[in-house]
């Protein structure tokens, strides 16, 4: 699997549609998520392809929320995406608004990681320190129980994603929180970059 678009491109063609700053943190906590994950489950060689396939996986949700993973695949392709990457990014709507079944391991990781990275990042901004780097897998998981935290989190597509992986979902839980401490620190620093602020 390989990225016909470079990361640079990737980025200007997803603030051409998003403009609110949480489309844009979310777009970026899903790439350094996935790029973790690319490394981690022996992927490194397609990093890339993950990492970019995250960063636009909701390009068309701010604009189109209607039409989500319909509408991706003739922006992408107006954007030069190739055909894997704007089917990898359909993949994640599977069951909710995309046909598009998850069959590569990037395509479950993804479907897997989307609403839990949301979730992981609502339960940081609880936190003191407003950083994921101090909390532990025991706190998340209370909160992945209590239904009306982050409510628009589906805990339902967590689980779902974690049985595609063939994970428990405690594996799925503890690597996806690992892997945001790892990005953080460079996802706050792109987002001072484009917005002037943390």
């Amino acid at each position: 699997m390989e990225s016909k678009v470079t990361r640079e491109a990737a980025l200007a063609l997803l603030k051409q549609y998003n403009q609110e700053e949480f489309h844009i943190l979310h777009g970026l906590t899903v790439e350094g998520v996935m790029r973790w994950f690319a490394r981690e489950l022996g992927y490194g060689t397609e990093e890339d392809y993950w990492g970019i396939t995250g960063l636009l996986h909701d390009i068309d949700f701010e604009q189109y929320p209607k039409q989500h993973c319909q509408k991706a695949p003739e922006l992408l392709a107006a954007g030069g995406v190739g055909e894997d990457m704007i089917r990898s990014v359909c993949s994640h709507g599977y069951g909710i608004c995309s046909e598009v079944e998850p069959v590569h391991t990037m395509e479950k990781v993804l479907f897997a990681v989307d609403e839990l990275t949301g979730l992981i990042g609502a339960a940081a901004k609880m936190r003191p320190s407003k950083s994921c780097q101090d909390m532990e897998v025991s706190s998340l998981k209370k909160k992945f129980k209590d239904k009306r935290f982050a409510a628009g989190c589906s805990r339902d597509i967590i689980r779902k994603g974690a049985e595609q992986l063939g994970w428990e979902l405690d594996e799925l839980l503890a690597k996806t929180l690992e892997a945001m401490r790892y990005c953080e620190d460079a996802v706050k620093e792109q987002m001072e970059q484009q917005f002037g602020q943390g």
